[in-house]
């Protein structure tokens, strides 16, 4: 059976620390592994900045800031009236029965109808242009 004093370490698992700085022998001495002059040779050079490239100008203050913001809605998809005719009379027209159809996309958060011809008698609960409220209302339906 395995016991808590008898648990050792993979072999291979873990190096010894480098040892520098201990003389020319020991073959890290003198500069101890850090090359010759130059920044990374100095003191304190553990970790810089990100995105730091030896002082030049960089990458990301080259690029020109993105200006003004985008809408968490999106755009809105764009419905013609002519493709409302696959529903049956008296349906409500909303944006979770436009998904159901397949005339927009699924992921879609916005939509709104534009012109066309219309020949059911409909609910429309969706924006909509002043041209196709004319011709909804023509042919017997009503927009919410």
């Amino acid at each position: 059976m395995l016991k808590l004093h008898e648990l050792k370490r993979h072999p291979g698992a873990s190096r010894k620390r480098k040892v520098v700085g201990r003389g020319l022998s020991s073959g890290h001495g003198t500069y101890s592994t850090r090359g010759a002059k130059g920044q990374k040779a100095r003191t304190g050079h553990s970790k810089l900045p990100a995105g730091f490239e030896g002082g030049r100008q960089p990458l990301i203050r080259q690029l020109p800031k993105s200006r003004g913001f985008r809408s968490l809605t999106g755009k809105a998809a764009v419905v013609s009236l002519t493709k409302l005719n696959v529903f049956k009379d008296g349906d409500t027209v909303n944006l979770i029965a436009l998904k159901k159809k397949g005339l927009i996309n699924k992921n879609a958060k916005a939509a709104k109808i534009l012109k066309g011809e219309i020949k059911k008698s409909l609910t429309i609960s969706i924006p909509a242009s002043a041209s196709v409220k004319m011709a909804v209302e023509k042919a017997g339906g009503k927009i919410v």
